[in-house]
C-alpha cells in the first residue's frame, strides 16, 4: 500500500484537534510511515512507485516523468500516471 511507505527522513506530529488526550496534550509523536494527507507522502509514494515500476523493467520517460516504457515482445507498453 503506497500510502502507509516507510518516512526517508523523521517526521512528527501534534495530536489532532479532537483527539487530544488530555493527560498528555502537549505530546508529540513520531510518524514511523507516511498518512493520507501528510505533506511528504506523495513524494515518498512516488519514490515507492518508482522503484517498483523500474523493477518490473520499466523505463522512465526522461522529458515526461510520469511515463514509463517497457518493451513486451514485440509490443512497447507504456504506463502512464
Amino acid at each position: 500500500n503506497f500510502l502507509n511507505e516507510n518516512l526517508d527522513e523523521d517526521v512528527y506530529m501534534t495530536q489532532p484537534k479532537g483527539f487530544v488526550d488530555p493527560e498528555s496534550a502537549k505530546r508529540i509523536g513520531q510518524l514511523p510511515k507516511s498518512i493520507y494527507g501528510l505533506t511528504k507522502a506523495s513524494h515518498s509514494r512516488n519514490i515507492r512507485f518508482d522503484e517498483v515500476v523500474r523493477h518490473w523493467g520499466f523505463v522512465k520517460n526522461e522529458e515526461e516523468p510520469c511515463v514509463y516504457k517497457k518493451n513486451s515482445g514485440n509490443a512497447p507498453v507504456f504506463l502512464i500516471l
